[in-house]
């Protein structure tokens, strides 16, 4: 296992080293790990060619994906299941003119188009992801925290616009959306009689949780479980830099669901559900590849960890085997030699030379 001063040590380059040190040791006993271990085995589908330094996407790129395409196939069913929860009409709760006065709010621009938040969510972390692999030039690494992201932003998106549909609570500018000239209208239930345009009375009923937080926090919370793991920030050596770096996408969006309260377009408990639901899918879905942050190998991916814990292992059964193979071997050449003690004319220092 890496020391702790070895920072920038990744996976493919002690797995080299490891490697050559026991190929040293044992002889031929790791010769089979010459060829890919890639494919050979359900179990064994993420080791890394053993004499290849580096695995770059050129090399072990489309076999890493080949092994995933389910995973990716998902994440195109879970897109899917995004755009059709946006077509579908959210519930209409009712709405009475007593209600009003929490929903009068004005309707203004938004500060943080959706747009950016997207880009802050999905291309951001991938750029930083890419630093890391330019650096490492670990492919494995590379695709484990782009399907962990992806996962993480689509699954929170589905299910974020579920419940959107399924509460249908107003949001605080919704009196401004269904009369935009001011002239409220009721039926004879009480319930609000909109004339504004469809299209933000559709959305003015999509309050709950807050979609601009769920992302941000989908995206860059996951993002903030990268850097501690690769910096790793719980290494007990206190280096608060670390943790401000990591803090950073954190308060960044942060920065998104304030925004969100402060243009009237949710609650406070709008913006407080959508960032613990993207917190936590960010969270389930980075333990899905890496250990947790304050893991002692939690820069590693689970890939990594498997390949070295299976390599101790034939290491260990190898040396087992070995140990029992002299066991064996040696009385049964004590007793060939006295054997031919007992019947050759040679002197005995003769035969113990030829033993050794």
């Amino acid at each position: 296992m890496p020391s702790l001063d070895s920072e920038s040590n990744y996976c493919s380059r002690i797995f080299r080293a490891s490697f050559k040190s026991q190929r040293r040791n044992s002889g031929d006993r790791f010769s089979q790990l010459d060829s890919p271990l890639i494919g050979s085995n359900p179990h064994q589908s993420e080791m890394w060619q053993a004499r290849d330094g580096t695995h770059t996407v050129r090399s072990h790129g489309v076999r890493v994906a080949k092994i995933h395409i389910h995973d990716w196939l998902i994440l195109v069913l879970l897109g899917f299941i995004i755009l059709s929860l946006n077509v579908i009409h959210p519930f209409y709760r009712f709405v009475g003119k007593d209600m009003m006065s929490d929903l009068k709010y004005p309707h203004k621009n938004n500060t943080v188009p959706f747009w950016a938040v997207v880009l802050a969510a999905v291309p951001l972390p991938i750029f930083v992801f890419l630093l890391f692999y330019l650096r490492q030039r670990d492919v494995y690494d590379l695709h484990a925290s782009i399907l962990g992201l992806l996962f993480s932003d689509l699954i929170t998106g589905v299910i974020t616009d579920a419940i959107k549909n399924a509460v249908g609570r107003p949001r605080p500018d919704f009196f401004w959306r269904c009369f935009p000239d001011g002239q409220d209208a009721y039926d004879r239930w009480g319930n609000v009689i909109c004339h504004g345009d469809k299209h933000l009375i559709m959305h003015g009923h999509k309050s709950f949780p807050s979609g601009h937080t769920s992302w941000a926090f989908a995206g860059l919370g996951f993002l903030s479980l990268y850097l501690s793991g690769k910096i790793k920030v719980f290494d007990r050596r206190g280096h608060v830099a670390k943790l401000c770096l990591v803090v950073l996408p954190l308060l960044t969006a942060s920065l998104v669901a304030v925004s969100r309260v402060d243009d009237y377009r949710h609650h406070w408990q709008d913006v407080f559900a959508g960032g613990l639901i993207g917190l936590v899918v960010a969270t389930v879905c980075y333990l899905q590849f890496f250990p947790p942050p304050y893991h002692v190998n939690g820069w590693m991916t689970y890939a990594c960890l498997r390949l070295l814990e299976e390599m101790r292992a034939n290491t260990n059964n190898g040396q087992v085997n070995g140990q029992a193979a002299e066991v064996e071997i040696q009385p049964n050449q004590m007793n060939n030699n006295s054997a031919k003690a007992g019947t050759s004319s040679l002197p005995d220092e003769d035969i113990e030379s030829g033993r050794r």
